[in-house]
């Protein structure tokens, strides 16, 4: 079954909420959207959400590597020989993961549509739904909380917490929320490298009795070695991320002493949902539990997220809220969320279908 249309769009998407992080403010985002289409008339979906800070690509780069590389990988190619065009991929665009990461998600689309089931069947299915935690962002503690009030009366039951400015801010916020909110809610944190290791050993020492589920990647990328020597106890409960884009950065953070209990894998980090299930075959083999997390993108992301975490055994964590605060997407379906609780649909492929009216920008 012959792929015979390629085309790739950027689509700004407002957010209606904007947010603050350790080093950046975010109230839109860019989202690259590739679309191909087989001989029969199936048509695949993907979606880059590139960040330079995470992913090493602009949107310009990210575009340019669509521009040169899309048509030449994947026109003509027949969508049975998956493998084989991925390992292609990947080869040409090594340094462009969010660029892969759409392509890759686009032609599991089409396979799974051409052998007509969720993609997570294909995969195999190891869970039938799993909780998601909500991101409340940088800001005043009166207004985390207000947000924190919001997401539990929606059913959100694991709110995940920006921190990484001041480790008194830090602690004086995290310290309301939970005496607002209580102890039935999960509370994890998420300090994007924003601390040094005194103040991660000072907000590990302040932060004890407010029975933090886990913090993700508190110090820089590169600093192993700060991280290697905390206690056992700590490293176990803290997460990669910015440390984690590939395989290979993987098995760096399983050398002993293990920096980390929790690998957290996003799709346009590692180039899609081939590399993110093979980042996710290593840690099962390891003992590493996983989250699945996401950037600001589109349905058609998060849904392809969800659906490897459902078919990785060791997934444990899900922080798939990336497309819950747009203002617009371009599609519908792909995962229902209920309670805090998603689950994938039961259409053919990622179960996602565009929008008739969205007015799309495509590439010629």
């Amino acid at each position: 079954m012959k792929i015979i249309q390629a085309k790739y769009w950027t689509e700004r998407l407002e957010l209606t909420r904007p947010y603050t992080i350790a080093y950046e403010r975010i109230d839109a985002v860019e989202n690259i959207f590739v679309r191909l289409q087989t001989e029969d008339g199936s048509i695949g979906l993907g979606v880059a959400a590139p960040d330079a800070e995470v992913t090493g690509e602009s949107v310009v780069d990210c575009r340019q590597a669509l521009a040169g590389g899309l048509e030449p990988l994947v026109l003509d190619r027949d969508i049975r020989q998956l493998n084989m065009i991925l390992r292609q991929v990947e080869n040409a665009l090594s340094a462009r993961p969010a660029a892969r990461a759409a392509i890759d998600i686009a032609l599991h689309d089409l396979w799974a549509k051409y052998l007509d089931l969720p993609l997570v069947e294909v995969l195999g299915r190891c869970h039938r739904s799993l909780p998601t935690s909500i991101t409340i962002g940088i800001k005043s503690i009166a207004e985390s909380l207000s947000e924190a009030e919001e997401y539990r009366a929606r059913g959100f039951r694991i709110f995940k917490i920006k921190i990484g400015q001041s480790v008194e801010q830090d602690v004086a916020c995290l310290r309301q929320i939970r005496e607002r909110i209580g102890s039935k809610i999960l509370l994890r944190v998420d300090a994007n490298q924003g601390y040094a290791p005194a103040d991660f050993n000072k907000f590990i020492d302040q932060t004890d009795s407010l029975d933090l589920e886990f913090v993700e990647q508190p110090l820089p990328a590169g600093d192993f070695a700060n991280m290697r020597g905390l206690p056992e106890s700590v490293r176990n409960s803290t997460a990669a991320d910015e440390c984690l884009l590939d395989a290979r950065n993987a098995l760096e953070c399983l050398q002993p002493p293990r920096p980390f209990g929790i690998f957290n894998i996003k799709l346009m980090k590692c180039g899609g949902i081939a590399p993110g299930l093979q980042i996710a075959a290593i840690a099962n083999l390891a003992g590493i539990d996983l989250m699945w997390g996401c950037m600001d993108e589109s349905r058609v992301g998060i849904a392809a997220a969800l659906h490897a975490a459902l078919a990785s055994p060791n997934t444990r964590y899900l922080d798939l809220d990336g497309s819950l605060d747009l203002a617009r997407d371009l599609v519908q379906g792909g995962f229902i969320l209920e309670n805090g609780e998603m689950r994938v649909t039961d259409r053919p492929g990622l179960g996602v279908k565009m929008i008739a009216d969205c007015g799309l920008r495509i590439a010629d």
